[in-house]
């Protein structure tokens, strides 16, 4: 048996080489048991890729990027009990491939450089020629000359509407001395797919707690409601989809139901007080609907009265993929972390193996190497290699020797169209959508669809999917963080990561063809608050001569911005603030004071071009942190990076005028996103005066346009997407001049408050060719300390926004009042309801500050037409030290 002496030395050991891993990127994960230490961090993420080879065709689509907010703590509510949460939000955006097909069914002549692509790229749809292989042939447009042999293919790219996803779990721990035992759940909620998942987990330490038996299962509910709104979706043939599919003003919508249960069982083993091994066997079911909806698979067509034919002739159609409705995967994992003691290192290699019976098997090969460099400094260089075989299901594009027709018929040759509720309609020889007895109908009223004649799908594979990600390839990365303790519990960490992703990496060879290869990164920056290390202890001297800023009577409202200065004994202050502010009016919108009709918006709010629609709700998330230093007791500097995120969904107007024939509306009924980072503040807070129970400072401030102004909606191949609506951009694009003045008193305990700020544009436009109006605030507000620690406040705040100057300088749908510059700003009066805590000391989380204030709108006197505001929640927690 050890002695207590080694058993104390390797658990020691154990725990400085977990907490090592911490530094690495992606490993700010929460697992199924808590940390052992009090912690806040917020992390923000970049996943970009590059260009997809599509053979010199010049794509104008922006490729796949993911912006990612994260906030996540863990909290010991007892010595025994802890908390821990997580909050996600990503906005997805860009192009990805939603289908593969031959090269050769681009064009009829050969694609040369310089050739442009817009919408679905470079062909869905599209005739190809064939020899008696069934190799596609490429021949030229003028001469019809066949020019050979084309093998290769290439992948379709097509855009959706931006995506923001939402997640909020927790997991609660209770622990005993030698297990522990774990709750989790959340919720991940986005426009097209909605899961709710809970498990359990629990570790088990014995052998002196050298060795740790855990283990977890879970399991996760998912809805999906996919828009099928990309611009490859004009071009997919839904024959075996159609009882899937409703329509939701304009839109199919695919509903359907998937379920995921996953089991763990792990064992760590302390090898020595320098080493330690990790093994993990894993296993999750998945069932229902498990196909990506917005993926596609290129089917040729080929009729077999050809089939004596020296050449043949396909018809390239677009199916949506079929995967199976069940996948089983298994999985084990080893881990090995060695402490280098002479150079104070860690040492991390893993490796990953997993097979499914889908025929997949995957291959995880990880190094790490996390070495301090003194003066709070740590490197952490890593390599990381992956490689799988293709799905059994996984072709590029398939063959179906059978003819296709995609719009059913009468016998009168007149293509059958049908309504949500299977009404036939008819397209007679003028064109025109007529009813069974010859009528015409108003096509945006009956919202009918072409009947699509189904084809013999026997003669297809039961499944099939040419998701790349089925494929066979390999993903070679490396990477680097770098971390820097600036005081004892306070760490900032910047990663970066670079993948190559091909089918040449494959483990053995054989993988995809090089159409598929591309490379991505992956950038992220992370504060981390380890609340532990801290000291929330108070000196007497300092709680006495700065009393008003250790009370909870004596906090400003958490809506205000600017407000709080901190003593030059606590230096630094790391917080961060949530605010979410929403607009609404299913019905009328604003015109100053009042409400507007519809009729009045068509003929006003757009000039003379007349509105055709109009937003339903607006809904502004803002997650901002906070870094504040006060070199001196009369100077305060403050850093303010934000992560910005809009939703908004439109409305027909009635009496719109009607659409443009041939042009495609971005609508938005169904809802459009956009977000990632906003604007960073930099300020500067200096004292002007400091008596006994009144206080006066001056704020200097300048906003750096980080924040987007030039987002677009998507693309397609009837119209260029166009600007995004000027409230649903992420920031200014001005640098803006920020002052304020601020005024605190308080006795015994009241407080009270008064404070004036504005926002000045320092630059006539932005590269968008407009510059949002001043703002001008003044506020005022009184609260009360219920305990010492408890405050209850309220105040009442006046808002003046100036309009929009100047326009966009390029191309915007112009759809409704939130396109035009007239219709921005105006004057408001809010009235916020607030709660202040002050943690005392001896609780958990002691000395932290906690706060809360809704702001609830009195009066809205508009600039033009515009939604009414509903109200506005800011949630905000700091700690000084």
């Amino acid at each position: 048996m050890d002695s207590p002496g080694k058993q104390s030395s390797a658990h020691s050991a154990l725990k400085a080489l977990t907490s090592a891993a911490l530094v690495l990127p992606g490993l700010l994960e929460t697992s199924g048991l808590a940390a052992e230490t009090d912690s806040v961090s917020v992390q923000y993420s970049r996943y970009q890729e590059g260009e997809r080879d599509l053979f010199n065709v010049k794509n104008s689509m922006d490729p796949l990027q993911v912006d990612t907010f994260r906030l996540n703590g863990d909290i010991g509510l007892t010595d025994r009990l802890r908390f821990g949460f997580n909050f996600i939000e990503d906005v997805w955006s860009g192009a990805t491939p939603v289908a593969t097909a031959p090269l050769a069914a681009g064009s009829n002549r050969p694609i040369r450089e310089g050739d442009t692509v817009v919408g679905a790229s470079p062909m869905l749809n599209r005739p190809v020629l064939l020899d008696s292989d069934l190799n596609p042939l490429q021949r030229d447009s003028i001469t019809g000359e066949v020019l050979g042999v084309e093998s290769r293919s290439v992948h379709v790219l097509a855009t959706a509407s931006p995506e923001a996803r939402r997640q909020g779990d927790f997991n609660l721990e209770y622990e005993w001395d030698n297990a522990a035992l774990a709750i989790n759940g959340g919720l991940s909620v986005e426009r097209d797919y909605e899961s709710a998942f809970g498990g359990l987990s629990g570790r088990w330490d014995f052998n002196q707690k050298l060795t740790t038996l855990k283990g977890g299962v879970s399991y996760t509910d998912s809805d999906i409601t996919a828009v099928l709104d990309s611009d490859a979706a004009p071009y997919i043939t839904q024959v075996d989809f159609q009882d899937q599919i409703s329509f939701k003003s304009g839109s199919e919508i695919l509903r359907e139901e998937r379920s995921d249960f996953a089991a763990n069982l792990g064992l760590t083993q302390v090898v020595s007080k320098y080493s330690l091994i990790d093994v993990n066997l894993g296993f999750t079911h998945s069932s229902g609907y498990l196909e990506n909806p917005y993926k596609a698979v290129s089917v040729i067509f080929v009729d077999p009265d050809q089939a004596s034919n020296a050449i043949l002739s396909g018809d390239v159609r677009a199916l949506l993929e079929n995967r199976p409705g069940e996948r089983n995967q298994g999985t084990v994992g080893v881990k090995w972390v060695q402490h280098i003691k002479p150079l104070d290192a860690a040492l991390h290699f893993d490796y990953q193996f997993s097979r499914d019976d889908w025929g997949i098997s995957a291959h995880t090969f990880e190094a790490d190497w996390v070495q301090p460099l003194g003066g709070g400094w740590t490197i952490a260089p890593r390599i990381r290699y992956y490689s799988q075989n293709d799905a059994d299901f996984y072709r590029p594009f398939l063959f179906s020797f059978q003819r296709f027709s995609e719009i059913a018929r009468d016998d009168r040759g007149r293509e059958i169209w049908v309504d949500d509720q299977g009404q036939e309609f008819f397209r007679d020889e003028n064109f025109d959508l007529v009813d069974a007895d010859g009528n015409v109908v108003d096509e945006n009223a009956v919202n009918a669809r072409p009947k699509i004649q189904s084809f013999d799908r026997d003669q297809l594979p039961d499944h099939f999917s040419s998701d790349h990600r089925l494929s066979g390839f390999g993903t070679l990365s490396g990477g680097i963080t770098v971390s820097k303790a600036f005081t004892p519990g306070v760490t900032l960490e910047a990663g970066f990561e670079y993948y190559s992703h091909a089918g040449s990496l494959k483990l053995g060879g054989g993988g995809e063809d090089a159409f598929a290869d591309f490379n991505y990164f992956v950038a992220n920056a992370a504060l981390t608050v380890d609340l532990e290390s801290l000291d929330f202890s108070m000196p007497e001297d300092h709680h006495t001569q700065h009393h008003h800023h250790h009370h909870a009577s004596h906090l400003v409202p958490a809506g205000l911005m600017y407000a709080h200065m901190m003593p030059s004994a606590t230096p630094f202050m790391v917080g961060y603030r949530f605010n979410y502010s929403r607009r609404d009016g299913p019905k009328k919108l604003l015109h100053g004071s009042n409400t507007a009709s519809d009729r009045t918006v068509v003929a006003d709010g757009c000039r003379d071009i007349g509105c055709r629609f109009a937003p339903t709700y607006m809904d502004r998330y803002m997650h901002m942190v906070e870094i504040m230093y006060a070199p001196t007791d009369w100077l305060n500097l403050m850093l303010m990076p934000q992560f910005m995120s809009m939703e908004m969904n439109l409305r027909e107007l009635e009496g719109r005028p009607p659409p443009v024939p041939e042009v495609h509306e971005h609508t938005g009924i169904v809802g459009h996103t956009t977000g990632g980072v906003g604007d960073t503040i930099m300020a500067s807070l200096i004292r002007l005066f400091d008596l006994p129970g009144h206080h006066m400072h001056l704020g200097l401030g300048i906003s750096a346009p980080t924040g987007s102004v030039d987002l677009e909606f998507r693309r397609t191949a009837q119209q260029d997407g166009g600007l995004v609506h000027f409230g649903m951009q992420l920031g200014s694009g001005t640098w803006d001049f920020l002052p304020s003045l601020t005024y605190t008193g308080h006795q015994e305990r009241w407080s009270w408050g008064a404070q004036v700020r504005g926002t000045v544009r320092l630059q006539d436009e932005n590269e968008s060719g407009y510059r949002l109006g001043n703002v001008f605030q003044s506020t005022v507000w009184g609260g009360y300390g219920m305990t010492d620690w408890l405050q209850l406040s309220v105040r009442g705040v006046y808002t003046a926004q100036g309009k929009i100057v100047g326009d966009f300088n390029a191309f915007n749908g112009r759809s409704g009042p939130m396109d035009f510059p007239s219709n921005q700003g105006g004057h408001f009066v809010d009235v916020g309801f607030g709660v202040n805590a002050l943690i005392p000391k001896g609780w958990p989380l002691a000395g932290n500050v906690l706060r809360f204030e809704w702001l609830q709108p009195v009066q809205d006197d508009v600039n033009g037409f515009q939604l009414k505001r509903e109200g506005a929640l800011t949630a905000s927690w700091n700690y000084a030290f």
